[in-house]
């Protein structure tokens, strides 16, 4: 768990397959007005194990529950990126939030699910093609354009993730033991009408993963009190590209309460 800062709580979420460690270049970023918590969920790279299986989205909002219940934090500013903004909006729904920002959120799918196949396929080929290609990581990750090129699922700038954090990132994917569980859940995000404390959809531009142009229709329709806005020039994981921008939009969004 990453934490710095005094003031309210924010709560910093991540996506399946990664960690805490996606808000490192962010928390720092919000510690001057915050007490800032990136904890990593449930399954996931170095968070808690689970208890049973399999394990639903509903869980991991349940743990993330139990550990704000252990910092004594009763509700808290929620942003989160992916299933993080999915589970930010989940804990809103359980009264857990002065505020929510909820980055590219997973789950607005629709009962159909038209594109929960594709989304499913872009991350297992992820996991496959990070498998495969571990041994050789800490070389190839020295070159930019490797990383731009390895990202470019997540990031519309790639070469601007360190070496470092990129070979952390792909040991969180491979160490991520529950996302056959999520991905085989088939679960979607339900209606949040009325939306019981401020909530910010922030949607990344160059979203490949959840396309703007296919996603902004219905997510507006599943949280229609939200504030939507698309932040310019990100990937599916904006704090990959642009931590200042998502720093900056979680303030914005956080200065809504009340």
């Amino acid at each position: 768990m990453l934490r710095q800062g005094d003031g309210e709580p924010v709560v910093l979420l991540h996506g399946v397959l990664d960690s805490e460690r996606d808000w490192t270049h962010v928390v720092p970023l919000l510690a001057d007005q915050y007490d800032v918590i990136a904890p990593t969920m449930l399954g996931h790279h170095g968070g808690p194990e689970p208890d049973s299986r399999p394990v639903t989205v509903g869980d991991l909002v349940e743990d993330v529950e139990r550990q704000m219940d252990e910092l004594g934090i009763d509700q808290a500013h929620l942003a989160g990126n992916s299933l993080g903004g999915w589970v930010s909006l989940e804990l809103a729904r359980r009264g857990r939030a002065l505020s929510v920002c909820a980055l590219s959120p997973a789950g607005a799918w629709g009962e159909d699910r038209p594109d929960f196949p594709r989304v499913v396929g872009m991350l297992r080929t992820a996991v496959r093609d990070t498998r495969r290609g571990r041994r050789l990581l800490p070389l190839l990750a020295h070159s930019g354009r490797f990383r731009h090129r390895a990202l470019a699922v997540a990031a519309a700038h790639g070469d601007r993730v360190s070496r470092a954090d990129f070979i952390a990132g792909a040991d969180d994917v491979l160490g991520c033991t529950v996302q056959e569980d999520i991905f085989e859940s088939g679960s979607i995000l339900a209606p949040l009408d009325p939306a019981p404390c401020p909530v910010t959809i922030a949607w990344s531009e160059k979203d490949k993963v959840f396309p703007v142009d296919r996603y902004e229709a219905k997510v507006r329709q599943l949280v229609p009190q939200a504030e939507f806005k698309v932040l310019p020039d990100v990937g599916h994981v904006p704090m990959y590209d642009d931590p200042r921008l998502v720093a900056d939009t979680i303030r914005a969004a956080a200065a809504k309460e009340g």
